[in-house]
């Protein structure tokens, strides 16, 4: 936090900010700035800014850069993906820029982050089925789930795995 006096959150005002957080766990993948963030909470950036920080500990934007990465995880340990079609898919839209955030965020490279999990021999998923079953929409996690799995969304039930 910085050095100015925290206030009090209002309930009124958590539940802005959820909206706002809420936002960015379902449009992760989606180019996302503050003005689009606010306009969900429906509070001046700069409000949300602060009272996020407040809050989640976190301004809105490294926690949207968290998630990405917190999914590119997901997707380099069990999909055979290449680093640059998981940087893409999660949102961001420079390669240099994800793996810097990456190594910043883990503590190792996308590339050795993969590596280190494809030595425990874990199953992967190609690539080409994950696109072709809709698991790995490049537009957001918005897409339908087929019927026979019986969930109601991608983004609760984490990577998709072929039955």
């Amino acid at each position: 936090m910085t050095g100015t006096a925290a206030r009090p959150v209002t309930v009124e005002l958590l539940r802005h900010l959820r909206r706002a957080r809420d936002h960015i766990d379902r449009h992760y993948a989606s180019p996302l700035d503050l003005n689009e963030l606010a306009r969900v909470a429906a509070v001046s950036k700069f409000h949300l800014v602060r009272s996020f920080e407040a809050v989640y500990g976190e301004t809105p934007m490294r926690y949207l850069t968290r998630r990405r990465v917190e999914r590119a995880q997901d997707l380099l340990r069990c999909a055979n993906l290449t680093v640059t079609e998981v940087c893409m898919l999660v949102g961001f839209s420079s390669l240099g820029s994800f793996s810097s955030r990456f190594s910043q965020l883990v503590g190792e490279s996308p590339v050795a982050y993969r590596n280190r999990w494809a030595a425990r021999g874990g199953p992967h998923v190609p690539g080409c089925h994950l696109f072709m079953r809709g698991a790995l929409n490049p537009s957001g996690t918005a897409g339908r789930v087929p019927a026979q799995s019986g969930r109601s969304s991608p983004a609760a039930a984490g990577p998709t795995v072929a039955p």
